[in-house]
């Protein structure tokens, strides 16, 4: 270990030889001015705001609304309809049923068969004072399939 010590401080020494001269730097010549010499700032008239004035306007034409006959409003007209899809190629089994009493008031559901086999069912009502509000009820368990089981 002493000897990797006194090789370490050899090499150290021999490198710190090589700088032991320091550069000899000549002052800074008397052209050079140390503090450096900026233009004058150029002068600049002085600032007015422009002044604006209103310009006169015409008052705006005044319009007068016509009177229309008022429109004769329709009886209400109630409805009903209802339709179904059972189609067994493509699993596609929905159906809807609606009626309203031409008043603005109806009411109606709707279901169908989900991806996963069950059943969802919609029954809705909407009118003018409470707005749309429906019931969403899932019947019947979904399909989960078991086990994979490979064909033979």
């Amino acid at each position: 270990m002493f000897v990797k010590s006194i090789f370490f401080a050899t090499c150290v020494m021999s490198t710190l030889a090589q700088y032991s001269a320091v550069p000899a730097y000549t002052a800074i010549p008397a052209s050079y001015s140390v503090v450096p010499a900026y233009p004058t700032a150029p002068s600049y008239a002085a600032y007015s705001a422009p002044v604006y004035t209103a310009k006169a306007y015409a008052p705006a034409p005044v319009y007068v609304s016509k009177t229309y006959a008022q429109e004769p409003a329709s009886a209400p007209t109630p409805y009903n309809f209802e339709y179904s899809v059972n189609d067994p190629s493509t699993y596609d089994v929905k159906s809807q049923a609606e009626s309203s009493d031409g008043n603005g008031n109806v009411k109606g559901f709707y279901s169908l068969v989900e991806p996963d086999g069950s059943t969802r069912t919609v029954e809705y009502t909407a009118d003018d004072y409470n707005g749309f509000n429906a019931v969403v009820k899932k019947e019947g368990a979904a399909y989960t399939p078991t086990t994979y089981k490979p064909a033979p």
